[in-house]
């Protein structure tokens, strides 16, 4: 017998503490014959606490974020695996009998963190002697600790060398038909910018490489289904669109916010929610974040394989496209007034999104209904005034339904065409079901 969708309150807002976000129907878990485990709560404040830090220091524009949350809950996963492996490791292989579970998670945790932003140790030093408190001195903690500290350098000294932060070379190529072009006025950067080109180049944590999952060309600009997608994006992305409805425009808003910051506080709401153990939540948490961190590295790969233009240019520039269907207009602007300094196919938010709710639906069923709250998003580009959202929430039936809306968000923004989007939603969906049927699988 199918389980009817439960509905969960996510409210989106930094500092809000995880009781006054959650509504949710009661949900039964099966009893265990066995000591219960410690709550998920522990990974729950370290992954908010890590993210607050990270936030804080680059604002998530760099893969750093979520490589460390990757590795973070990754060291937490297998520490507690070694103790008892319900699922299998990501590359700690010791054995951790007797050791304290929660001094091996906090210790894991811990040691990756303050590794990756030592100048904030006084803050991981304080949630760290926190955790300790609720473990007695004793032989079971000291193995707790140096079983943490172990798994962390494994998974750590697994990830030297992994590209995360190359800056490769890049060199526009001549104005053309699809070509990407720079537009460095709207996507307000230096001259001779581009985003992210290096980050194609990294070494995912579960893929088998950047271009494992390769999408195929986008339309030609001759074809019917570029001349449908131009008008569309056209009109429905324009900043004085008569077609789009408020309602499209509330999503293409919406949805501005950074996957990696909005996707972790899903997982930490909904691991509360659900009343997930210290197990569960901490592969819950890993999982997300290397889906994130795949994701980017995949879709960066092909973006910069096809170096296809936005709409910003496509529009602006329709006249010498070679399409005789397509009508040029040099003042068009989109609904937020910025483009984002990168190729457009296919898009990053739908391949992101993707990734990580096919994770959410695996682990949780597809059929889950939730309302999110994201208060205010930046006007335009990454650092610009912030807006508020009114109504602040946004609705879901389905994790697969909130992950093609987060793609179609960026048609009705104007950056995307539909068919950037539409790849990104099944690239992303190709990744994270890749990611569930390979690692940290139950033993």
């Amino acid at each position: 017998m199918s389980t009817p969708p439960r509905t969960l309150l996510l409210v989106a807002m930094t500092g809000l503490t995880l009781g006054a976000c959650i509504d949710l129907s009661s949900h039964a878990t099966a009893e265990k014959d066995m000591e219960p485990a410690p709550p998920g709560e522990l990974a729950v404040e370290w992954n908010q606490a890590l993210l607050e830090v990270a936030e804080a220091e680059d604002h998530f524009l760099t893969l750093k974020a979520v490589r460390t949350a990757s590795m973070m809950h990754l060291a937490m996963h297998d520490a507690l695996n070694s103790i008892d492996p319900r699922y299998e490791t990501y590359r700690y292989q010791g054995e951790g009998a007797g050791a304290d579970p929660i001094a091996a998670a906090v210790q894991g945790a811990w040691e990756v963190a303050v590794g990756q932003y030592p100048d904030r140790q006084t803050l991981f030093d304080s949630l760290r002697t926190r955790w300790l408190e609720r473990v007695p001195d004793g032989e079971a903690r000291a193995r707790g600790l140096a079983l943490g500290g172990a798994a962390a350098e494994a998974v750590v000294r697994s990830r030297d060398g992994d590209g995360w932060n190359t800056e490769a070379q890049y060199r526009f190529h001549p104005m053309g038909p699809g070509v990407y072009a720079e537009f460095n006025e709207h996507s307000n950067t230096p001259q001779g910018f581009v985003f992210g080109s290096g980050w194609g180049k990294a070494r995912p944590f579960f893929l088998e490489s950047a271009g494992q999952f390769r999408s195929p060309p986008p339309p030609s600009i001759e074809s019917e289904a570029y001349t449908r997608a131009f008008d569309e994006v056209k009109e429905v992305g324009s900043e004085m669109s008569a077609t789009r409805t408020d309602d499209e425009t509330h999503q293409a808003l919406w949805w501005k916010e950074f996957l990696d910051k909005s996707m972790n506080r899903l997982a930490r709401q909904i691991a509360a929610a659900e009343q997930l153990d210290l197990w569960d939540a901490t592969r819950l948490f890993a999982f997300v974040n290397v889906d994130i961190f795949d994701g980017y590295v995949c879709v960066f790969e092909n973006k910069f394989l096809y170096n296809h233009w936005r709409p910003y240019t496509a529009i602006r520039w329709a006249e010498n496209d070679g399409n005789p269907n397509t009508v040029a207009d040099p003042e068009w602007d989109n609904t937020h007034q910025h483009t984002y300094a990168f190729p457009s196919y296919p898009s990053a938010h739908g391949t992101v999104a993707a990734s990580v709710l096919t994770i959410f639906g695996k682990m949780f069923g597809d059929d889950y209904a939730f309302t999110l709250a994201t208060p205010e998003v930046n006007r335009a580009g990454p650092m610009s005034p912030m807006m508020e959202m009114n109504p602040p929430t946004r609705s879901f039936t389905r994790f697969s339904q909130a992950a093609m809306e987060a793609a179609m968000s960026r048609v009705y923004l104007g950056i995307h065409f539909r068919y950037d989007s539409e790849e990104g939603n099944r690239l992303g969906g190709r990744i994270g079901e890749y990611a569930w049927g390979h690692s940290l699988r139950p033993r």
